[in-house]
């Protein structure tokens, strides 16, 4: 069973996402509803949900500060940040403090039960909108270092256009099979490319390509 804890400050909103959840979904439970980001915090310490399901705009402390002080004591919990906007901001900061996924409040009850359930199998969630938007961001590669920081991000100079572009896809939450359709690239072709980004930048798994994505972003 997948324990989720829902924090938003809408009352309509908050639980309509509960009714939908138990009504579509026979493997996961609502262990509790937060309205605020300094309620979710504790109620994530007390409850050890596996999954918070956080809106971004909220009273006295946001979602995305939440996550950062969730992520910093319960490192192991995955969060999925959900807004009415795709504010690139915010999506650069709940990424880079280690939020699983950013979706839009506009996705439907099935696919935001399908994305959990990935998100439970180690896929990164993010909606397409916002996906779009980050590997627009990821082409442009050093553009987006400031001169100050260039240094850090010499490693993302070490790869070749192509294996920028399966970064960014990685980057984004897509698996090997969505990478091969969107590049049109070979099953084995993409697994060759993974391996030597992997190699290049000395990682072990997509949540690492994740977090040097999100730091080229947030620097």
């Amino acid at each position: 069973m997948i324990r989720i804890l829902l924090v938003d400050d809408q009352p309509l909103f908050v639980e309509s996402l509960r009714i939908s959840i138990l009504s579509y979904a026979d493997d996961m439970e609502i262990v509790g509803i937060a309205n605020d980001g300094n309620m979710a915090i504790s109620m994530a310490r007390n409850l050890k949900p596996d999954v918070i399901l956080m809106d971004v705009y909220m009273p006295n402390t946001n979602g995305v500060s939440a996550t950062k002080k969730i992520m910093e004591s319960q490192g192991k919990l995955k969060i999925i940040m959900l807004s009415t906007y795709d504010e690139d901001e915010f999506v650069h900061e709940a990424l880079h403090f280690g939020a699983a996924g950013y979706l839009l409040k506009d996705i439907s009850p099935t696919e935001l039960i399908a994305s959990i359930r990935a998100l439970m199998s180690g896929v990164v969630q993010i909606s397409p909108k916002i996906a779009a938007n980050l590997i627009n961001e990821m082409y442009n590669g050093t553009t987006l270092i400031s001169s100050e920081n260039k240094e850090q991000f010499i490693w993302f100079k070490t790869l070749t256009d192509r294996e920028k572009e399966v970064f960014g896809l990685i980057a984004t939450g897509y698996a090997n099979q969505q990478i091969e359709e969107h590049l049109g690239l070979a099953e084995q072709t993409v697994r060759n490319h993974i391996s030597k980004i992997y190699s290049k930048l000395e990682v072990k798994n997509r949540f690492e390509i994740i977090q040097l994505a999100t730091k080229i972003h947030y620097h």
